[in-house]
């Protein structure tokens, strides 16, 4: 069975539709909403859509992501963002690359809308690299339950980058594989922010290497008080 793992803060607006998408994915599975924090009505609507409600408090996604891995029973775990879509092929895929001997992966994602020119370049360079790193973005990643023990499940030292750290701790236990299937997800952090906020913030993370994510100061991008997005388009 494979247990759909999905972290949530205040995402009432998109969390049913991702959880409808999984429930098309067409092979045995459980979906689990870690609602961390939320104060409007996330955790209702999963629950209507046929989810399964943890509640933490923590507002760190770290442990959100650990928290419903902890309440999974599925023997494959699939980490899937609140606001990303995922196809059923992309399921289908994942599933053959674990029976395949590999002990997790992920994949590369396009966005649901319009975003600036600088952020479609940023994308593309990303998921080139990533695809040559054998690394992920956390909206999408998949792995065994074995593995997500071994590796030590998500690092909690770290606000963000977690997924990079989580990727390389999977990699030490066997083969990650990046999947050719496409996931959706919001951009609406690009939407919403400047550029100069968005690749400043950026830039100071990558200065600071392997250690950047560590401190909460400064990860406003995804921990902030959101901004009303200006939508797809």
């Amino acid at each position: 069975m494979i247990s759909f793992v999905i972290p949530a803060h205040n995402e009432e607006g998109l969390i049913g539709e991702t959880v409808r998408a999984l429930k098309k994915c067409g092979t045995e599975h459980e979906i689990i909403v870690a609602d961390d924090s939320s104060t409007d009505r996330t955790g209702e609507v999963a629950e209507r859509e046929g989810a399964r409600v943890v509640r933490i408090e923590s507002r760190h996604i770290a442990a959100a992501r650990n928290a419903g891995a902890r309440a999974a029973r599925g023997e494959m775990l699939v980490f899937v963002d609140a606001d990303t879509i995922v196809p059923a092929a992309a399921v289908r895929e994942a599933v053959l690359a674990i029976e395949a001997g590999a002990v997790g992966g992920g994949a590369g994602v396009r966005f649901d809308g319009w975003v600036p020119w600088y952020a479609r370049v940023m994308l593309g360079a990303l998921v080139w690299l990533f695809g040559v790193l054998k690394l992920s973005g956390g909206c999408f990643v998949f792995c065994r339950r074995d593995a997500f023990d071994a590796a030590g499940g998500w690092d909690e030292k770290f606000f963000v980058g977690e997924e990079v750290h989580f990727c390389r701790a999977l990699k030490r236990h066997g083969s990650f594989v990046v999947i050719r299937e496409r996931v959706v997800t919001s951009g609406r952090k690009l939407r919403t922010y400047s550029a100069r906020e968005v690749l400043g913030t950026m830039l100071r993370l990558g200065l600071q290497g392997m250690n950047g994510g560590k401190s909460r100061k400064g990860t406003e991008l995804w921990y902030g008080e959101r901004r009303v997005d200006a939508g797809k388009r």
